[in-house]
């Protein structure tokens, strides 16, 4: 039986769980599904929170810009949150690997072949790839969109079956329902048009304005014919749930 591959993109809200440093929780939470799963399911993980990580261990002093110190936390951070992501996927019998890239190698013909090609590899000998943005040379990830972008890119690349962006919200909710705190999940829609009418003008304490950079990586996964789902990733088991269909969450198709 071929397993379906799903790449699995993960903020720094959901894996400090809305706090100050990363949670060993949530990793564990994360590792423990993929365990479940791993029959019937390959997975790519594209992971933010190497900042965070850094964050929990120095204090940077400020010479130069504030990007230089985030750029500089990212190197510090980086092997610290790989230490983390190996040490609770390895109790679970779950190997890992670290893939650092930058949207650069994404417009070069050579440098995608590579990246697909290592990562079929890894993916092959049961090695589960966790990528991030190379913040140390590029700054578009600590800029802009946190991974969601750098996510939708490599999904089209390898072609996965789906792409569950972890957020923290219940997926999507209607501007109508926002207006009256009252959140209602979109819970299916056909390609991304229709969504940003939702977004566009409403923020709320719900989390809506990050929304606008998912949005715009189940833009690029539709163009590529894949599936994407907007999932709650502060709750528990809110890969298996979903996958279930036995908790709220938006499903972009395409």
């Amino acid at each position: 039986m071929t397993k379906k591959r799903i790449l699995l993109k993960i903020g720094s809200n959901t894996l400090t769980k809305e706090t100050n440093q990363i949670s060993r929780g949530k990793i564990e939470d994360i590792a423990r599904q993929i365990a479940t799963l791993k029959d019937d399911y390959e997975f790519i993980i594209v992971s933010s929170g190497a900042i965070a990580a850094a964050k929990q261990f120095v204090k940077l002093e400020h010479h130069g810009a504030e990007i230089n110190v985030k750029q500089a936390l990212a190197a510090i951070g980086q092997p610290h949150l790989m230490r983390i992501y190996q040490e609770n996927f390895r109790e679970l019998g779950l190997l890992t690997s670290q893939c650092l890239l930058s949207y650069s190698d994404f417009e070069n013909v050579d440098a995608k072949a590579n990246i697909k090609n290592t990562i079929n590899v890894l993916v092959a000998n049961n090695f589960i790839p966790i990528i991030n943005e190379n913040d140390t040379v590029a700054t578009d990830e600590i800029q802009f969109g946190d991974n969601d972008k750098l996510a939708a890119l490599t999904a089209a690349l390898l072609q996965v079956d789906l792409l569950v962006i972890a957020t923290n919200t219940d997926g999507i909710y209607t501007k109508e329902s926002l207006a009256v705190n009252t959140p209602k999940t979109i819970e299916s829609v056909i390609g991304t048009q229709s969504l940003q009418q939702e977004i566009s003008t409403l923020k709320s304490s719900h989390g809506t304005g990050g929304m606008q950079s998912k949005i715009e990586a189940a833009t690029i996964a539709q163009s590529a014919g894949i599936e994407t789902w907007i999932v709650n990733g502060l709750r528990d088991n809110f890969i298996t749930d979903a996958i279930k269909g036995i908790s709220k969450h938006t499903k972009i198709k395409h």
